[in-house]
């Protein structure tokens, strides 16, 4: 009898920690899966970005035509968003962008014929819009990062994350706060 109570305990015992094992791989399934979808959300809005560039810079090069080391400068910094391969390197791609185009809303302040033009200003005003749905997908992206990295690292879920191969994933960071921030540019009253 205590042979048949002792083989319970451990049956019960092995049956929970199998489900355990499946509850945590699963979790651990969900939350990649989540991250990764949080990342496709941040590369719609970064690919919506990269859209806009080449109206704004054909937009400013018929006004202002001898600027053109700051329309080259979008110009690559464009390039070098589509181009990132990693987040990290995406990150940075994002904040010379950024600070790109700031530049370039800097010049364009320069001319009041720029400044009224419907066209710029309809540019002017999808770009802020991007900018804020980037803003919402990174947030969520990084989110699900925290979560997911929690589970690789947390006791006991990191030895199933160890043992199925999980890793974490990097955060959508922004390297200079002052960079990523969104360019104001203020064009006056629009009547």
């Amino acid at each position: 009898m205590g042979a048949l109570i002792a083989f319970a305990v451990v049956a019960a015992f092995t049956v929970g920690v199998g489900l355990y094992v499946v509850a945590t791989y699963n979790g651990l399934v969900h939350s990649r899966n989540l991250a990764e979808e949080g990342w496709s959300g941040i590369d719609v809005q970064l690919k919506r970005r990269a859209d806009l560039v080449p109206n704004l810079v054909e937009t400013v090069k018929g006004y202002a035509t001898h600027e053109r080391d700051t329309l080259e400068a979008v110009t690559a910094a464009r390039r070098e968003s589509l181009d990132a391969a990693s987040t990290a390197g995406q990150a940075r791609a994002e904040d010379h962008l950024t600070h790109a185009l700031g530049r370039l809303f800097a010049v364009a302040e320069a001319y009041p014929e720029l400044e009224a033009d419907a066209g710029f200003r309809q540019l002017q005003d999808q770009l802020h819009a991007v900018e804020g749905d980037l803003e919402k997908a990174r947030r969520y992206y990084n989110g699900t990062v925290r979560k997911l990295n929690t589970l690789v690292e947390q006791f006991p879920s990191n030895l199933v994350a160890t043992q199925f191969g999980f890793a974490g994933a990097e955060y959508f960071e922004i390297a200079d706060p002052s960079e990523r921030a969104v360019p104001e540019v203020d064009f006056g009253s629009r009547a």
